[in-house]
């Protein structure tokens, strides 16, 4: 995270220039708010009285607070939390000198069909949940005290399939500046030459006059790097008329650039000013990265000009326990997790993410495909966004271009997610302006959909639909016939031309923790040594066919709705809701890390099937492992992919052979049951490199806590994660543990959500208590706005308890206020 830290100090650094004062100027707008859940009448207008509503700050999910219901009109596909509609209204002054600027109001997102106020004036209404809003003030506001006023209508269920949390789940900014400035979403960045030793920056920047005369101003573009030294300027003079906006193009030369890549996310900053009659009127600072991308129908991707496989997982917006109205940090853990398993691809599935989001596959080296709609005309939900689409497709699709087309991490374009317009006569016509949209907007990354209709009984994908798309992207390319094995193979013949994605794709998913031995306690039935093997074998094919541009496998993590009671979310992530990872992570980390993985399951407490056989299973890149029961060996296993081929002469190789015991990507050994210790040694050419031991634990003793960090922010917002774990004499973590446990917190801290990870627990989540499931649970606290002492306290009846301690710490010169 060390880029992240460099440029946020340059950002810093810029904001409290000597000109601060005469420059826009950035306030968060996430305090200080009432809400109120249900419907009010005259909640808009400025003398209504709102002393009785609920205290908050933004983001804000009321949907995450309130009990689950086999009821809820959401059904299965909202995970039975209900929606509604809710208030919310908040106070602000300006001075007479702020009214006399230019004043923007920025939601980054509300859920859904809001209205809002200023002042009792209506600004205007937006139903689409995911897109980034944004109002004028200037003209509405006064000197001293407004009112604004948001009503936020979630009642209309269904209206999607999957838990989208209601209100205002996202940061709220307030932005003054001068009637001279750039506009919004205004600046464009792209590198269209770009070797190692020099780079093109193609910069476009409208810049608005909306003062009452003319002027001459001059924009100045100045790219810094990382350390903040300077890397590049140019500076033009641009005439504007009263009430108009003036597009101006720079081209600026980078020498020996860092260039932004996976392994190296290096970052620069663009800082544009703009001058009038010799001061700076505004100042804006747009992050960017400079790196070159290609795809190509026989090599894929390329990035920098290397080929890149895109290992990839689809993720859906919430953040588990916390709902939709997610913490950055909970995000940056998560995204810390799958890059740690090799993850280097995220699909945003299927709409928007939040701009922090977007920010943080910027500063740690994630390719992202950014996806905007699950439904066009063909709705899939009654209340869903087909019937929005022909009024706001348009404009919720150039909000998020504008929004992204500055993030080195976005890579590709998605239109749409198992659209039905792919199997509809004349489908592709619907397709057309969205495609030509994103082109006019953005004529630098590709665009896909996800079509699960490629080669579907009855109704498959039409050609003229697919062949409008910049690259063919197969949802679950393996699911019909005879591709179950030939994948996409058979359209590469058809169409050489065609360049592809596996934009969702089966995964190695499940619960964690959870191994079925079938219903007869006599002779096991094991459900858990078969699983995989439809994801290695996709796997093995995509990553020997370099015309695959990637997978992105369903899904990275767990996420809520789209399920069946009694559960109340979808099982299918490596990760679960907690961030806990599953057994399908290290299959996935054995294929997509370097580093040495040797991962073994299930766990070994079995009473009752002692004598049994019971398949014992090894995810692993060693080249062999030997397999121990209490000390007797049950044999070495191995395998090798790729597999390598003859070198030189019929007989000789260059690296050391492999007698394979199996073509699949997992090792398995039938072990009968006793208790004891299940140990597993790695080799690579003939050297241990890893040794994983499975013992067999004692009773639940105690409790073990463990942050994530030992300190955090003492700005409201940032979070600390505690997992939480159940141990025996021993020490070890209890694999079946389901003890409850009692949270309380102490101090300069709040707990803000509790879970862990079983689908069918439906506890609150803001509840301070918790079984734990399978061993393990998870505790988020947050801090307040004062630094200090955060004391976490876990118990549980019959065990010993556990306390931590959190320091929470000032921030100097935040970069908003």
């Amino acid at each position: 995270m060390r880029n992240a830290i460099l440029l946020t100090g340059i950002l810093l650094l810029l904001t409290f220039s000597a000109d601060s004062q005469e420059v826009r100027k950035r306030y968060s707008m996430d305090f200080g708010w009432k809400f109120h859940l249900g419907e009010v009448t005259r909640a808009q207008e400025p003398d209504f009285d709102d002393s009785g509503w609920r205290d908050l700050r933004i983001p804000h999910d009321w949907s995450i607070e309130l009990p689950f219901s086999e009821d809820a009109p959401a059904g299965g596909r909202g995970g039975y939390l209900p929606g509604g509609i809710g208030w919310y209204r908040k106070t602000f002054s300006l001075s007479q000198s702020d009214v006399q600027k230019n004043l923007w109001l920025d939601f980054d997102g509300i859920y859904m069909n809001s209205d809002v106020w200023i002042n009792g004036q209506h600004l205007g209404r937006h139903p689409y949940g995911y897109s980034g809003i944004f109002y004028d003030l200037s003209g509405y506001v006064r000197e001293g005290e407004n009112i604004l006023a948001v009503r936020v209508d979630n009642s209309l269920q269904p209206n999607s399939r999957w838990y989208t949390g209601s209100g205002i789940y996202r940061h709220v900014w307030l932005t003054i500046l001068d009637p001279v400035h750039a506009a919004h979403w205004g600046t464009y960045v792209t590198t269209p030459e770009v070797t190692e030793a020099a780079a093109t920056v193609r910069i476009l920047t409208r810049v608005e006059n909306l003062g009452k005369g003319s002027c001459q101003a001059v924009l100045r573009s100045v790219i810094l790097d990382r350390n903040g030294g300077e890397a590049a300027r140019q500076e033009s003079t641009i005439q504007l008329e009263a009430g108009v906006n003036v597009e101006a193009g720079q081209t600026l030369v980078v020498r020996k650039p860092d260039l932004w890549c996976v392994e190296n996310p290096h970052m620069y900053a663009l800082r544009t000013e703009i001058l009038v009659a010799g001061r700076i009127v505004d100042d804006v600072i747009t992050p960017f990265g400079i790196r070159r991308i290609e795809y190509s129908p026989v090599d894929g991707f390329m990035l920098n000009g290397e080929r890149v496989k895109m290992k990839g997982v689809c993720l859906h917006h919430d953040g588990g326990c916390v709902g939709a109205a997610v913490p950055e940090r909970v995000w940056e853990r998560r995204l810390e997790i799958l890059k740690a398993m090799g993850c280097n691809a995220i699909r945003t599935s299927h709409n928007p993410m939040d701009p922090e989001f977007m920010d943080l596959c910027d500063r740690m080296g994630f390719l992202v495909m950014d996806e905007i709609f699950d439904e066009w005309t063909q709705g899939k939900v009654e209340y869903g966004y087909h019937n929005y689409f022909d009024e706001w497709s348009q404009k919720d699709l150039v909000s998020l271009i504008h929004r992204d087309r500055n993030h080195p991490s976005v890579v590709m374009w998605s239109a749409g997610n198992e659209i039905g317009e792919q199997s509809l006569e004349g489908g592709h016509e619907i397709l057309r302006p969205l495609v030509e949209t994103f082109h006019r907007e953005d004529p630098t990354r590709p665009v896909t959909t996800g079509n699960d209709h490629i080669a579907a009984d009855g109704r498959s994908a039409l050609l003229p639909f697919l062949e409008m798309l910049d690259i063919v992207g197969y949802n679950y390319v393996d699911r019909w016939h005879e591709r179950r094995e030939l994948y996409y193979s058979l359209d590469k013949l058809e169409h050489p031309d065609w360049m592809m994605v596996g934009t969702e794709c089966v995964s190695n998913g499940g619960v964690r923790g959870m191994y079925s031995l079938g219903r007869d306690p006599e002779v096991p039935q094991p459900g858990y040594n078969s699983r995989m093997i439809r994801a290695e074998q996709l796997w093995k094919f995509e990553a020997m066919h370099d015309y695959v541009i990637g997978d992105f496998m369903w899904t990275g993590i767990d996420y809520l709705g789209e399920t069946r009671w009694p559960s109340k979310n979808a099982s299918s992530g490596v990760i679960d809701l907690c961030g806990f990872p599953k057994d399908g992570y290290y299959f996935y980390q054995s294929q997509w890390s370097d580093e040495p993985v040797l991962y073994l399951f299930p766990h070994w407490n079995w009473e009752g099937r002692e004598g049994q056989v019971l398949p014992v299973l090894a995810y692993t890149n060693c080249d062999t492992v030997e397999l121990f029961l209490n000390g007797r060996s049950f044999g070495v296993k191995s395998y090798e992919f790729p597999r390598q081929g003859n070198s030189g002469s019929w007989n000789r190789y260059d690296r050391p052979v492999v007698r394979a015991t199996t073509a699949d990507l997992h090792l398995s050994w039938d072990v009968p049951y006793e208790p004891g210790t299940l140990m597993a040694v790695g080799k690579k050419n003939g050297i241990v490199v890893a040794v994983k031991e499975i013992r067999t634990t004692g009773e639940p003793a105690s409790i073990r806590l463990t942050p994530d960090r030992e300190s955090i922010r003492s700005d409201a917002g940032d979070v600390a994660h505690i997992t939480v774990e159940i141990l025996d004499e021993g020490g070890m973590m209890v694999p079946t543990a389901s003890n409850r446990i009692r949270f309380t917190v102490r101090g300069k801290g709040e707990l803000i959500g509790v879970d862990n990870g079983n689908p069918v627990d439906r506890d609150s989540f803001q509840d301070s208590e918790r079984d734990a499931f399978n061993g393990l649970a998870l505790a988020i606290v947050r801090s307040t706005d004062k630094a200090g002492k955060i004391t976490l306290t876990a118990e549980s009846e019959g065990l010993k308890g556990a306390s931590i301690e959190i320091q929470t710490y000032e921030l100097t010169n935040q970069l908003t206020k």
